[in-house]
């Protein structure tokens, strides 16, 4: 028989519900349902909820779900991130659109260019990931190489690990410093606060809410970083037994591993996120310490965002989402 679900797990345990933070709201997605909710400019809240696709064959195995579920958030990602954009605006910047919109509007579909926009805005994200994480390190370590002519393969790894790690940690504080994002990323704390609440078993109140930490081990911003990581592994194990030297070649080869990377990570984040012990803590700190950067203390408006959009994709059937 279908059980109600109410407003908290009752039994603590950890749930496959996760979300994302957007311009003045929360998308969150739960195995059956995901949610978009934006804070209006007159104060309501503009709710978007739909049916989530189930993966079926290869999508379901280990390591190849890794790969659909990263394709697939960072579409919703970006389709959810505009949408908050357009509910969120209060129209007081008004822009005239450009030739190249006026000419979309009267020539392509309505429907069919927000769907172009999409894609292509989902592949220039993953295209400006791979550059700033992956393309631009090897780059800076091969023209390091071309001034330390004698150096080793295997510090050349190390190396090229160095400033992968450097360049993420730059990006994500550039972004904590800007006005906007860190109000994003107080709606990402948000978002990390409710989902602890629901898992401790607690009701979805403010008050429940705003006791819980900001930082959660399952977050996105540890995805990169264990990526990052996996691809430092990569380099060492891999490029220094075949002898790959030449930095055009180092990175086609980065991006012909890109989905084994993700596949991995993906894998990864799942057991240490499942599991307490002190080896899975120590794996995940790092992650957690990058939360720094990307999630603040929320307000009680941002909260109660934060719980509808939790409501919304929390199953009928208590446990289904249990991860």
């Amino acid at each position: 028989m279908v059980q109600k679900q109410p407003q908290s797990c009752q039994t603590p345990y950890k749930t496959t519900c996760g979300g994302q933070a957007l311009i003045e709201g929360i998308m969150m997605q739960g195995p059956e349902k995901r949610a978009v909710v934006v804070r209006r400019p007159d104060g309501g809240l503009e709710v978007q909820t739909t049916p989530v696709k189930r993966g079926q064959g290869l999508r379901t195995l280990p390591f190849f779900r890794g790969i659909w579920v990263f394709l697939g958030s960072m579409v919703n990602g970006v389709k959810a991130l505009m949408y908050s954009a357009q509910i969120s605006d209060d129209g007081s910047v008004e822009e005239e659109p450009s030739a190249l919109e006026r000419w979309l509007e009267a020539h392509v579909p309505q429907e069919k260019a927000a769907s172009a926009l999409i894609t292509l805005s989902a592949a220039l994200g993953i295209a400006f990931s791979v550059f700033l994480f992956i393309l631009l390190p090897t780059a800076i370590t091969g023209l390091i190489g071309k001034v330390w002519t004698t150096m080793p393969l295997w510090v050349r790894a190390v190396v090229e690990g160095v400033v992968k790690v450097g360049v993420f940690l730059l990006y994500l504080y550039l972004c904590s410093r800007m006005k906007e994002m860190r109000r994003v990323f107080r709606y990402h704390g948000a978002e990390h606060k409710a989902i602890y609440c629901y898992e401790r078993g607690l009701a979805l109140t403010v008050e429940h809410v705003r006791a819980q930490p900001c930082h959660h081990p399952r977050c996105g911003t540890s995805f990169l970083f264990v990526v990052i990581m996996v691809s430092i592994f990569l380099s060492i194990v891999i490029f220094t037994p075949l002898k790959v030297e030449n930095t055009l070649l180092r990175m086609g080869l980065h991006l012909l591993l890109l989905p084994v990377i993700v596949g991995v990570t993906y894998e990864f984040n799942r057991y240490v996120g499942r599991h307490d012990g002190a080896v899975c803590r120590l794996l995940r700190a790092p992650g957690m310490w990058m939360q720094n950067f990307t999630t603040f203390e929320p307000d009680d408006g941002m909260i109660e965002v934060a719980i509808r959009a939790l409501e919304e994709v929390i199953p009928q059937e208590q446990g289904a989402d249990r991860w």
